[in-house]
């Protein structure tokens, strides 16, 4: 395993030449069409429609075989039997038949079931949409982002945007609360939500159901485009470039504690992943990097967590500018947040100073909780 991260390391990437390029990937898809008119077609139901078999609709219709396809939607079996793949109704599952329904009793399957291999883990029941994307998705990114050429950057794409994006649908589809409980409030603005309000309401204008399905194609395949290209181009190339602030630790700081990013970019899920796979036995603490001035953050717990492995000192909280040169006895210090997870400095050298005094009181503090314990 050490073997292939220093190789995965090492490496670099042809994405400079993406910069110069049209940010959406622009593919000739054949016009939408619900009605039979090409030999090859897919089968979906009729009526009030969802975000799932629309974005399966939309994958499909990226893989050459199902470009020119017409999306037939009914729910009239002998005509679904007559479809060359079938999503979201006919009450059945099997791959070797193209059919790709999850409403059945018994249906129990999620991204850990259906690809079984290490890695790829949810316990999340797939929609109809995670049912494609899970046999067509290496196939779709290749399509989508033809210049990711190994299998184990691309691997790594498709399970990002699965925990980023296409869990999310499958868990809304299958009625999967994000938590036990009450919420505080309800969020109405999610991409299903959306594609709920493009279905013709009950006293509003007549509209076309199948024109208004095809309008639910294109807003969850703009989404899905996005998802996988900001993945392929914004957060994964950004892995080699945490890898080598983990390698380069000990020239920050000799603890090893301290990592210096060369900029501002999406760090937190691939250092995560690199302590692991490098064995890193003492946690990395914090993190300095430029984004507008010197940042120095506390690695959280958990990537969307607030929650630090080693919050910044509870004297510098809520403190700006001299107040918090004063107190921390670093010139030149600009803020701390008043959670503590973050704060500035003008200098380089200023914020790894912040970080170098903040890991020595974290210490002491650590320390002495230790041994008021062992008393």
């Amino acid at each position: 395993m050490l073997s292939r991260v220093v190789h995965s390391l090492s490496r670099r990437y042809s994405f400079s030449k993406i910069t110069s390029k049209v940010w959406l990937y622009q593919r000739s898809i054949a016009p939408f069409s619900t009605m039979p008119g090409s030999e090859v077609t897919i089968g979906t139901h009729d009526g009030c429609f969802h975000c799932d078999e629309a974005l399966a609709c939309y994958m499909l219709k990226l893989l050459p075989r199902y470009k020119n396809a017409s999306v037939i939607r009914t729910r009239d079996q002998k005509v679904l039997d007559s479809c060359d793949i079938v999503v979201d109704v006919g009450g059945v599952y099997d791959p070797s038949t193209h059919r790709y329904d999850h409403h059945m009793k018994e249906f129990k399957e999620t991204l850990s079931t259906v690809i079984k291999k290490s890695g790829y883990k949810s316990n999340i029941k797939l929609s109809s949409a995670g049912l494609i994307y899970c046999h067509f998705g290496d196939e779709i990114i290749k399509i989508l982002v033809p210049e990711v050429t190994d299998d184990y950057d691309r691997a790594s794409i498709f399970k990002k945007v699965y925990e980023t994006f296409m869990q999310e649908i499958d868990a809304i589809d299958n009625g999967v609360p994000m938590f036990d409980g009450e919420p505080s409030y309800y969020i109405s603005t999610n991409l299903s939500k959306r594609v709920a309000r493009l279905n013709p309401t009950w006293n509003g204008p007549k509209l076309d159901p199948d024109e208004q399905f095809e309008k639910a194609v294109a807003l969850t395949g703009e989404e899905f485009t996005y998802f996988i290209q900001h993945a392929a181009r914004v957060w994964w190339p950004a892995r080699s470039i945490v890898g080598d602030a983990v390698l380069g630790r000990f020239e920050v700081h000799p603890s090893g504690e301290i990592i210096e990013l060369s900029t501002s970019l999406p760090w937190k899920e691939h250092l995560y992943e690199l302590e692991e796979e490098l064995g890193v036995k003492e946690p990395i603490k914090y993190a300095i990097f430029h984004d507008n001035n010197y940042r120095v953050q506390g690695v959280p717990v958990k990537a969307a967590s607030f929650i630090c492995r080693m919050f910044l000192p509870e004297a510098w909280a809520g403190l700006r500018d001299e107040e918090l040169s004063a107190v921390s006895g670093i010139p030149d210090s600009i803020f701390v947040h008043s959670v503590r997870f973050i704060g500035g400095h003008k200098t380089r050298a200023g914020a790894l100073a912040m970080a170098a005094k903040a890991l020595e009181i974290g210490k002491s503090i650590e320390s002495g909780h230790a041994e008021t314990n062992s008393k």
